[in-house]
């Protein structure tokens, strides 16, 4: 079922593995999900996306950020501290999108203001309508926040 005709969204996908990049691409484009996806690969790429800075000085502003935990050099919980610190930054909705279930993470990302927790589903068709899920969430029920 393809979604309504929505007006494109800029998402920054903060992912380091290939295969859930793809996926998600994937999920996206056959959910009929409006959107730009834009890809960083760690914490540290993504605050340059977020800053505007080097590769990234004409990067636009993403509506909503989707978050792994496990990533090298700054991992999702330290870049989600950091976005909720800087207030050009910290009204930027941020899903963390997953594989861990531990509480631990659960907790600390919605203690750093994390707008949902999403546990990434193993298998792609389980994957596919969490991605769908997702998509008609942030197209159709959320009202996005303005830059600061």
């Amino acid at each position: 079922m393809l979604m309504p005709e929505a007006t494109p969204i800029e998402i920054l996908l903060v992912e380091d593995s290939e295969a859930d990049i793809l996926l998600t691409e994937e999920a996206f484009a056959a959910a009929g999900v409006t959107n730009c996806l834009h890809i960083t690969r760690d914490g540290v790429e993504a605050l340059a996306f977020l800053r505007q800075s080097g590769e990234y000085a004409d990067a636009p502003r993403p509506d909503v950020i989707l978050l792994d935990i496990n990533m090298p050099r700054m991992n999702g919980l330290e870049l989600l501290a950091e976005l909720k610190r800087d207030p050009q930054l910290m009204t930027i909705p941020v899903i963390v999108l997953t594989t861990s279930q531990a509480d631990e993470d659960i907790l600390r990302s919605y203690q750093a203001y994390a707008a949902s927790y999403v546990v990434k589903p193993i298998d792609f068709d389980h994957f596919y309508r969490a991605i769908h899920a997702l998509g008609r969430y942030m197209l159709s029920v959320v009202r996005l926040s303005p830059p600061a």
